[in-house]
């Protein structure tokens, strides 16, 4: 028997995919165009990242040349370290808070402030007015050290009769405008079940 010439085998081989391609072509065709796009964001990507290990490669050469240098940030201006000011030693230096760099605390605002606490002047360390008849539920909850988000999460699992407790108790004591609301949501959730 005669063998087949190499081109000839090849062209066949050719055909053969080709007829194999354009069976499977239905089912390929509907995945064709996602293919297609993640590989072009794919190469775009690897594109991306040799520029950008290209250009930090060109910041160290540039920046190790003693001409040339980068520039020294600008400090804020409500930045004060220590080294700055002439003379001083550690704890020396007066350094302004955050809230008070022009003088006055800044209260918060907003729905932030339901979750903050008040300035110095305005809180107090004092025991609510009613503190010797104070209910077996403030006591069990902690209710007078609790913050708005932690009364939050504690509203669910107390019953009608407890929250128009701590109602009437935050209406006689501290008359917390956020809480109250939050307490009068709540019972009308729970009445409204």
């Amino acid at each position: 028997m005669t063998r087949v010439p190499f081109a000839a085998r090849v062209a066949a081989g050719v055909a053969v995919t080709v007829v194999e391609e354009a069976r499977k072509l239905p089912s390929t065709a509907i995945t064709l165009p996602m293919t297609v796009v993640s590989e072009v964001l794919a190469s775009t990507m690897r594109f991306q990242q040799q520029v950008t290990a290209l250009a930090i490669k060109g910041d160290q050469v540039i920046s190790s040349l003693p001409l040339i240098g980068t520039p020294d940030q600008e400090q804020p201006s409500w930045a004060v370290f220590e080294d700055d000011v002439p003379g001083a030693t550690d704890g020396d230096v007066d350094i302004p808070d955050h809230d008070d760099v022009a003088g006055e605390p800044v209260a918060a605002s907003g729905r932030f402030a339901l979750y903050s606490t008040p300035p110095e002047e305005i809180q107090t360390d004092e025991e609510p007015t009613v503190a010797a008849d104070r209910p077996e539920i403030v006591e069990m909850v902690d209710y007078d050290t609790l913050a708005l988000a932690q009364l939050r999460a504690r509203l669910r699992s107390l019953s009608l009769a407890d929250l128009e407790t701590l109602r009437e108790y935050e209406d006689a004591s501290l008359r917390r405008a956020p809480f109250l609301t939050m307490l009068d949501n709540r019972i009308t959730t729970a009445k409204a079940k």
